[in-house]
């Protein structure tokens, strides 16, 4: 079952490359007491998630962050080391935090994956955005055509915001 607005988010780790390696990001952590963005996408290095979404964010970070947003973060059933990797090629900086759900347990748990088997991809994350306060779903835009960024893009989140 899908996770609905005014829901709790699940307790997972999910991963982020630093200097030192990757590391643990407990969602209880990334979510609790703060405003957070959240964006999640099928791949890294996809033509979608890299040509749209991603950059979409990027270009209006601070427009976003103006509006008392804590953090914006990235999600994709990724490993940290493709996520820093893919963050370090569109520029995200400091703008956008780039983590990784390498085993899809936050996709699985919020009821947000779906099956790419018959592209190879294995499961995956949908394509949507949210916007989270306190662990809590306020905001929650499920793209309808993953190959598109439009209802999960920055637009719609500054418009929501």
């Amino acid at each position: 079952m899908t996770i609905a607005v005014g829901e709790k988010l699940p307790d997972v780790t999910l991963m982020q490359l630093t200097d030192k390696g990757p590391a643990p990001v407990k969602t209880s952590e990334l979510f609790g007491g703060k405003k957070v963005v959240v964006f999640a996408l099928p791949g890294a290095f996809t033509p979608t998630c890299s040509n749209q979404h991603l950059p979409g964010f990027i270009e209006k970070a601070a427009d976003i962050k103006a509006k008392g947003v804590d953090t914006i973060a990235c999600l994709s059933v990724n490993d940290a080391f493709v996520m820093g990797a893919w963050g370090k090629q569109q520029g995200a900086g400091d703008a956008v935090l780039m983590l990784g759900d390498g085993n899809g347990d936050f996709a699985a748990k919020t009821g947000l994956d779906f099956d790419g088997s018959g592209f190879g991809m294995g499961r995956r994350s949908q394509r949507y955005s949210m916007i989270v306060e306190d662990g809590v779903v306020k905001q929650l835009n499920v793209e309808p055509n993953p190959g598109e960024a439009k209802v999960s893009g920055a637009d719609t989140i500054l418009s929501q915001l």
